[in-house]
């Protein structure tokens, strides 16, 4: 058996993304720093939401709103082991041999840095619109996005430049979100929309508020949407502002958990996931609408393509 090593060895020699591999997940096709993949610490995980960025050695699940090192994602993801026996899972899975003597070689420090160039109106760049559509919240999210165009820049001062929808936040930081990314130009916070003085609804992102928009167009509540669900305890704080409160978070373990938390701090709130029973989120609803529209509409266009007109004299 190999010699077992530090932490700090394990996380200076280890890759997230070689361990990912190794057990069998895959990030989605994209381009950056970040790679992307369906969370495998959830269940029922439809969208891409589990960020790593080996660079710096660390991962994010933004469902979740937790994140880490190498050892923690070991630690969430073998739940029935030690400190220990995580480290030595990880060593035995990535191949890693304790080499003696070893010259320890830390990480340097990386500077990445995210800066906002611009931002435009929705309708400019047809690839935010078609992710918007896909999304069946385009028509909505144009009296809420925007574009935001951003770059970031390495410890090389390389920039790459992206763009993506995204609105901004209590810190005035662009909450951002595109087909492959989901992040905060800043620091994150919480958006606060105000409406009706004592009534309030509350999500976790913007696209199942626009969600919600699409389906509650006359409602008149006032906003809160967290942005994360690590900012729950600042969307409780905001929410006793008013004294009726509708819940709409995830119906996924971390969702459940959160409208627990939220209900036991203020327990006249009501949680009113049922709204899209059967699906994950709000967004997910819309999607399977839209997509029952199309397929309907598409049965329609088949018939009528193979109705024969009689010719006419």
């Amino acid at each position: 058996m190999s010699k077992l090593l530090t932490a700090r060895e394990l996380k200076t020699q280890a890759s997230l993304v070689d361990l990912l591999s190794r057990l069998g997940y895959q990030p989605v096709p994209k381009r950056g720093r970040e790679k992307m993949y369906i969370s495998m610490l959830r269940d029922n995980d439809s969208n891409p939401s589990f960020s790593v960025n080996d660079d710096l050695g660390v991962w994010f699940d933004h469902g979740a709103g937790k994140g880490g090192n190498i050892i923690d994602f070991g630690l969430a993801y073998w739940k029935h082991l030690g400190f220990n026996e995580v480290v030595r899972k990880i060593q035995d899975v990535c191949s890693i041999e304790a080499a003696e003597p070893r010259i320890l070689r830390p990480r340097k420090p990386v500077k990445v840095n995210h800066v906002v160039e611009k931002v435009r109106p929705l309708g400019a760049h047809p690839a935010i619109t078609d992710y918007l559509k896909s999304r069946g919240v385009f028509e909505v999210a144009k009296f809420y996005l925007s574009e935001v165009y951003y770059f970031v820049e390495d410890e090389n001062d390389v920039r790459k430049h992206y763009f993506a929808a995204g609105w901004l936040n209590e810190n005035n930081s662009w909450e951002v979100r595109n087909r492959y990314f989901k992040g905060c130009m800043g620091h994150k916070g919480i958006t606060f929309i105000p409406g009706h003085p004592k009534k309030a609804a509350l999500f976790e992102g913007f696209l199942d508020f626009l969600s919600w928009r699409f389906d509650n167009p006359e409602a008149e509540h006032s906003i809160i949407v967290l942005n994360t669900l690590t900012l729950l305890q600042k969307g409780i704080a905001k929410a006793k502002e008013f004294s009726c409160l509708d819940i709409y978070f995830d119906r996924d373990k971390a969702g459940k958990l959160a409208s627990r938390d939220f209900i036991k701090a203020l327990p006249y709130a009501t949680d009113r996931s049922s709204a899209y029973d059967g699906f994950n989120d709000y967004n997910d609803k819309i999607k399977a609408q839209l997509k029952t529209a199309a397929t309907e509409q598409g049965t329609k266009t088949n018939f009528f393509a193979n109705v024969r007109v009689p010719f006419e004299r």
